[in-house]
């Protein structure tokens, strides 16, 4: 866990354990602001630790909650939270995790039956004295059960890989009922987070053909996967769905770490999928409302209100307008709507508010209303080249020349040959001889298809910075590489100064040209290293050495708020796929997605480049 994820977290429970206590609503707030704040720095906040003043710069962060930080990152805890956890049970947090549950319920059971984990929870259920509280009928006992039969199934937050597999699954089968007009993915998938908690998929229906809605509906909850049907209306149904993240292959010390994942996985967990059928007319400000973030809406309708506007799923409207045709009843599915100023698309409801239009994946509240005039974000089409993959030289599934002819298929003008190192004994890293041999293999697949297909592939390796930060092969073959892939691979939990050592050493090596995913984190499995990034960025400028985004989803390493620090200290970016069966091609729209959430333009992407401009790049370093 970085230091930001730390000192977030610690902020966001004191002001979880606040509102247990019923203390003041101000500070409460004042301290989730601060934890949303910490959460979506791209610098470390550790570094900006050392300058009360920099933190006070910061939105969100007030004086006494600027103390807070300095204190969590000089000791690695703040004293209030301690105070607090010894007056608010653990398991009462987790109650008030519940959907639906407010802190005003959880406290009083707590306080008044106490009532402090989910087993004690369960047998008052049971045994009939939670109906004891006041406004504690059966329906929101009913309620609680669904809550807590649904936290049990969804502990456990999907890797978006797998997720985005699920989703395009569901669109695949809807489409085919053919009044579909336009149908998406919404929600946090959308905006490219590295993990998902749900799904949400938006429909709209060809005009004219607005009744079949309940027979797409119908048709949805019949899926092939679909395990649950939650509930189920005329233009909703919430569904839980089978989830694989079977293919996973690893290399390395991830492959043995890792193949337990997918088995997990193939024993049938589920995600929750909730299917909505919108007016085509109503689409736009739907996938606005859906898309999120919370933050980012809560902002966007506040901007609505101040020019006397209100913005919600269904359109913006005028204010006026909307409170007269909201009396006569809540709207329920879109039928029955006043005249919108926009709502048919995204575009025209940033536009009638006067905000640049973000894209999905920067819709954090982390800076997007202060921008003026956008700059084009990266786009999946404008990768040209894949700089780090292996094949059954090491631990790849492909030969060179299959890898080879996948890249020029893909419209890839190069392609890296990069097997791992002769440390990487488990993922049969190639020794000395063997490596040179290999190069010698690459030259000759490059020779017959540069002539056949017109594409480069270049003879690399992926080695290993070794705990000293020396790289794992001598200099004299290291030159012999057209690139050179520096990552760690062993000993991720070094300590910071350590860790910072260690990369910082490789990233001045003269022949090295990529930091390969520089933590070696793996999401919602390893924290992997915490190395000062701000100094990494600085050498890796100083060098011209280009920082990875790992796309493999159970890696994206870097990750988005690392990759918006490294924009800012203008250093060059590598997007690789870290290729080892052909499915991985197909993460590349994951660390494209991790790349716009860091605000990165192709422009700073070696892998967008011509092949002259790359080539040259890499040949700048031999």
């Amino acid at each position: 866990m970085s230091t930001n994820e730390q000192v977030a977290g610690k902020l966001e429970a004191i002001a979880q354990m606040m509102e247990l206590l019923g203390e003041d609503g101000f500070r409460v707030n004042a301290h989730n602001r601060a934890s949303r704040a910490v959460a979506g720095l791209a610098e470390d906040v550790a570094v900006l630790a050392n300058s009360r003043e920099a933190l006070l710069a910061i939105d969100g962060i007030g004086p006494k909650t600027a103390d807070k930080i300095i204190e969590c990152v000089r000791t690695g805890t703040i004293a209030e939270y301690e105070e607090l956890s010894a007056k608010v049970p653990v398991g009462v947090r987790e109650i008030l995790a519940l959907p639906g549950l407010g802190p005003k319920t959880a406290r009083a059971m707590w306080q008044i039956l106490g009532i402090d984990s989910f087993a004690k929870l369960k047998a008052a259920i049971a045994d009939g004295s939670l109906k004891t509280l006041p406004r504690m009928g059966d329906k929101a006992i009913a309620k609680i059960n669904e809550a807590m039969a649904m936290a049990a199934e969804t502990a456990q937050r999907h890797w978006i890989g797998p997720a985005w597999t699920v989703a395009q699954r569901v669109i695949g089968e809807l489409k085919k009922h053919g009044s579909v007009a336009r149908i998406e993915p919404a929600g946090s998938m959308r905006r490219g987070k590295e993990t998902v908690g749900d799904l949400d998929i938006l429909v709209a229906l060809k005009e004219g053909k607005e009744a079949d809605a309940e027979a797409l509906i119908a048709m949805a909850c019949k899926m092939a996967g679909v395990t649950q049907v939650i509930s189920a209306g005329v233009t909703r149904a919430s569904l839980r769905v089978l989830v694989d993240a079977g293919g996973t292959r690893w290399g390395g010390d991830e492959q043995a770490e890792n193949s337990g994942a997918t088995t997990a996985h193939s024993k049938g967990p589920t995600i929750q999928t909730d299917v909505r059928v919108v007016p085509l007319r109503s689409f736009g400000a739907a996938m606005q409302y859906f898309t999120g973030s919370k933050d980012h809406n809560v902002r966007l309708r506040a901007l609505a209100q101040d020019q006397g506007l209100t913005l919600n799923e269904w359109g913006l409207f005028d204010d006026a307008i909307w409170k007269k045709h909201h009396t006569k009843g809540k709207v329920e599915d879109g039928t029955d709507l006043p005249k919108a100023v926009a709502g048919a698309d995204e575009e025209g409801i940033y536009a009638a508010l006067k905000v640049a239009f973000p894209q999905p994946e920067q819709r954090e509240d982390r800076g997007e209303f202060d921008v003026k005039q956008p700059t084009r974000s990266i786009e999946l089409a404008d990768i040209k080249a894949e700089l780090h993959a292996h094949t059954t030289a090491s631990d790849g599934a492909m030969t060179i020349e299959q890898l080879a002819r996948m890249a020029h298929a893909r419209g890839f003008h190069t392609i890296a040959v990069t097997d791992h190192s002769q440390s990487s004994t488990i993922a049969g890293g190639l020794k000395p001889d063997r490596l040179r041999k290999h190069i010698d293999d690459v030259h000759s697949v490059h020779a017959k298809l540069h002539k056949e297909l017109g594409i480069t592939v270049l003879a690399g390796s992926e080695v290993d910075i070794l705990t000293d930060g020396s790289l794992d092969y001598k200099d004299d073959l290291l030159a012999q590489l057209d690139v050179v892939v520096a990552s760690p691979h062993a000993a991720l939990t070094q300590d910071t100064e350590a860790a910072t050592k260690r990369l910082l050493k490789a990233i001045e090596h003269p022949l090295v040209h990529i930091l390969g995913h520089p933590t070696g984190r793996l999401v919602m499995r390893r924290g992997g290293l915490s190395p000062d990034m701000a100094r990494l960025f600085a050498a890796a400028k100083q060098h011209n050495v280009a920082m990875e985004i790992n796309a493999h989803w159970m890696r994206l390493d870097l990750r988005d708020t690392h990759v918006r620090q490294a924009v800012n200290a203008g250093c060059v970016i590598a997007i690789d796929c870290d290729v080892h069966a052909p499915s991985d091609y197909d993460n590349l729209r994951f660390g494209v997605m991790t790349a716009r959430r860091g605000w990165l333009t192709a422009d700073i992407c070696i892998n967008t480049w011509d092949a002259k401009k790359l080539h040259a790049w890499l040949k700048s370093k031999r």
